[in-house]
């Protein structure tokens, strides 16, 4: 069956599992590898949508549950869908929510029916079920929409992993015959904590669904980086060529060579931004800390091979002395050229891996990355 969303392979590295494709959708085609930089309330944070385009940026995330909770789906389907709310004409994909119901929210309840729970805005009591994750996500209007899931600590033991997988499938396959649009692309998520024998039953049962994609979830929560990069290509081994994959909430430069090279063809992250509003620059060969006095007199670009508008106009030292001063201009920049150079990289990669050389970057990324810690 060929959805209206859908993935078309291009070409497979003959020395690693990395590949590039392209994602079609109803606002626009994603070449892949792609980063998708997170706009969690509507807005990629301290970037306006402009500089996003000339950032190269193919697709963007909102999330479900931040968006029910503040404006309400309702409003945004009032404004003509989530594109038309924030001004975005590229694609969009919404996260179900799960993760933070999980992790910002009280939660009183989870049962096989879905979750109850305290909104961390105001205290308010509200049940989340997969059907309804559903319903909001169809009001905004996304592209490409995920399945409601569990998202398990770190930590958790085989028996409370394994329940919990039994209920995501359940929720995944309530997912799939509620949703109706077409024009929006439901991916599955692979949970299984940190058993791959569970990360094995999850992808044969999920994929059984026959969804237009599948994302992997339940990483990057406080595993060693190592036992990550284990998982995401064993998991990404089994599941099916022809549809596109995506490693959640991953977008650190490290854990983008592993995960491509393990087969990844969709990434996201809030570290980008977040680190930008911290005074953090993100470079190929490491993190820059503007706080450091050692940039007070550094008149040089955040990275001189790095073309984006930050480096080609301002130097660490002013960048230094917007973070010291606290100046809101500061996060804005430093969101911008992390973001820049994050897509950048990415699409570096994709070049190479076209051009039969990704091999080659990754060896040369890794002595440069590694050894630099």
């Amino acid at each position: 069956m060929r959805h209206k969303i859908y993935y078309e392979l291009i070409k497979e590295c003959k020395h690693t599992k990395a590949r590039a494709g392209i994602l079609h959708t109803p606002h626009g085609d994603i070449e892949t590898p792609i980063f998708m930089p997170v706009g969690t309330n509507a807005t990629v944070k301290a970037v306006l949508p402009e500089a996003l385009k000339e950032m190269g940026a193919q697709i963007i995330l909102s999330n479900t549950y931040h968006l029910h909770l503040r404006p309400g789906e309702d409003i945004i389907r009032q404004a003509g869908g989530l594109h038309k709310f924030m001004n975005w004409d590229r694609p969009i994909l919404t996260d179900s929510g799960g993760f933070q119901v999980f992790s910002l929210a009280k939660i009183n309840n989870i049962t096989f029916e879905g979750v109850e729970f305290q909104s961390h805005i105001d205290g308010s009591r509200r049940f989340i079920t997969p059907e309804k994750a559903i319903d909001i996500q169809n009001a905004l209007g996304s592209d490409i929409i995920m399945a409601f899931d569990e998202c398990v600590p770190y930590g958790k033991d085989f028996d409370y992993t394994e329940n919990s997988l039994k209920t995501t499938v359940e929720w995944a396959k309530r997912c799939a015959a509620h949703h109706k649009n077409e024009n929006q692309a439901l991916f599955g998520i692979i949970q299984g904590g940190m058993f791959e024998k569970l990360r094995k039953i999850s992808v044969e049962e999920t994929c059984a669904i026959d969804l237009p994609g599948y994302s992997i979830g339940g990483l990057s929560v406080g595993e060693p980086k190592e036992l990550m990069f284990d998982l995401v290509h064993y998991t990404a081994a089994l599941m099916p060529k022809d549809k596109p994959r995506y490693l959640m909430g991953v977008g650190s430069f490290d854990a983008l060579v592993e995960g491509i090279a393990g087969g990844i063809d969709m990434f996201d992250c809030v570290m980008q931004t977040r680190m930008g509003r911290n005074g953090t620059a993100l470079t190929r060969s490491g993190r820059i800390n503007l706080k450091n006095s050692r940039y007070k007199n550094d008149f040089t670009p955040l990275d001189d091979t790095c073309d984006c508008y930050v480096c080609k106009n301002y130097t660490k030292a002013y960048l230094r002395h917007l973070v010291i001063a606290n100046e809101i201009l500061a996060g804005m920049l430093i969101s911008w050229h992390n973001i820049h150079a994050t897509i950048r990289f990415v699409k570096d990669i994709r070049d190479a891996i076209l051009e039969e050389n990704f091999h080659v970057i990754k060896r040369n990324f890794e002595n440069v990355w590694y050894n630099d810690k």
